[in-house]
């Protein structure tokens, strides 16, 4: 046999004996496994560009995802867009939530009609640029947390298309390319842009169908764990007042056929009907889910006040957990006094007979740490999980002691 005959025979044993289904699930372990920093991409390498593709090495398989059994009910915590812009980055949010103790991540992959992932139907986020990263931030998150044996939520900001003092320049952004899915006024106004988000109109079934192919291409695309659903209401937050919203001609033509009434005919109508349309888009996305990805976890992050955000924001989440529309709800719960933190808790599980209510816990308000794990405590007795918001805000550089008496806690120490 030729040296070179020999070669190849040495090279094709080791590709035999490069394990197949490494597993990992811890966060030493992790750490001890090299690091992939390319676009997360699971396609072979050396299937194309050169005579030696067979000297290198296999891909290293994508990790399982955890067992529900191991992290649910969740020990979450928020990881808003603005922390990270690299695959390091991300890495290293993976490690500290890990160290930390947590064992979910609902990781934000959508703003406000742009997206944080390698999307066919929306632009990339702004800061990405219009040809993106580089990465699939979506894809190196899923791995990462698989990785150190956590789930993977990807959170989407449901209603907002978009946000800011001027349009954007894209133009296949929302903003330009469907002006007539936004809002209007009673004048015929498109509400203006400004600081808070510009809100597509729920009440279009084309809308509707629109937001629930998003959700689609996410879990028919990614491994994630569950789908997480924010903003799953009407963002009327900086509306002027005796303004409403939505009055162009279409929704109104709608609303007729299906009450026969106009808005200033009854407020209470008007009302219950804007509602219906948002609970209407939960239950197309809890169907596509079903149908596309049963295996996952379907969840919203609902207003801690569940009364003021059913009544102001047309939101009943409470309504939707009882019907099986979502598999929990994360409630906004953030709250500086204890008392009102309980009794929002206890509002829910009334209005939801005792529902999978998980309650999210407002660090970044809190200007001690007593009060983060008085409440973290409280969480632990009720017994069905919590989340942290948010992880910029925990692991800000100033908060060890706070950090090392949370890991204690949710650990169960």
């Amino acid at each position: 046999m030729s040296s070179t005959a020999r070669m190849r025979s040495f090279y094709f044993l080791l590709t035999l004996l490069v394990p197949l289904g490494l597993s990992v699930t811890g966060c030493e372990d992790a750490r001890k496994q090299p690091v992939r920093r390319d676009s997360g991409s699971t396609a072979r390498p050396g299937s194309a560009g050169g005579g030696f593709d067979w000297l290198r090495p296999r891909p290293e398989p994508e990790p399982a995802p955890p067992p529900r059994q191991s992290v649910w009910p969740p020990k979450a915590v928020w990881v808003a867009r603005a922390a990270y812009r690299s695959p390091d980055e991300i890495i290293r949010i993976m490690d500290r939530a890990c160290q930390a103790g947590f064992n979910t991540v609902l990781f934000q992959v959508r703003g406000e009609g742009t997206v944080y992932y390698a999307s066919k139907i929306e632009p990339w986020a702004v800061e990405y640029g219009s040809s993106g990263p580089g990465f699939d931030p979506l894809a190196v998150a899923c791995r990462e947390a698989h990785r150190r044996g956590m789930a993977l939520h990807a959170w989407v900001n449901v209603m907002p298309g978009w946000r800011g003092s001027s349009p954007p320049r894209d133009p296949r952004q929302l903003y330009n390319a469907h002006p007539d899915w936004f809002w209007y006024d009673q004048k015929g106004r498109r509400q203006p842009l400004g600081r808070f988000y510009l809100s597509v109109n729920p009440c279009l079934p084309e809308v509707r169908k629109y937001l629930v192919d998003l959700m689609r291409e996410i879990v028919t695309k990614y491994p994630v764990d569950g789908l997480h659903l924010d903003y799953i209401r009407f963002p009327l937050d900086e509306v002027p007042k005796g303004v409403d919203y939505p009055h162009d001609k279409r929704t109104l033509w709608i609303y007729k056929r299906d009450t026969g009434k106009r808005p200033q005919d009854s407020a209470a109508s008007w009302n219950a009907w804007r509602t219906a349309q948002v609970t209407q888009l939960v239950g197309d996305i809890r169907a596509m889910q079903k149908q596309e990805r049963p295996d996952i976890l379907l969840t919203a992050a609902c207003g801690g006040d569940l009364t003021e955000y059913r009544t102001r924001y047309f939101q009943d989440g409470a309504a939707w957990l009882r019907g099986g529309l979502v598999d929990a709800v994360f409630t906004m719960n953030y709250a500086t006094k204890t008392s009102t933190f309980r009794s929002r808790h206890d509002a829910w599980l009334r209005a939801t007979k005792s529902g999978m209510v998980i309650p999210g816990i407002g660090e970044y308000l809190h200007k001690s740490d007593a009060l983060t794990i008085e409440q973290v405590k409280l969480a632990r007795q009720w017994g069905r999980g919590l989340a942290i918001f948010s992880y910029g805000s925990l692991f800000d550089g100033s908060k060890t002691s706070r950090i090392n008496a949370l890991k204690a806690l949710i650990e169960g120490r």
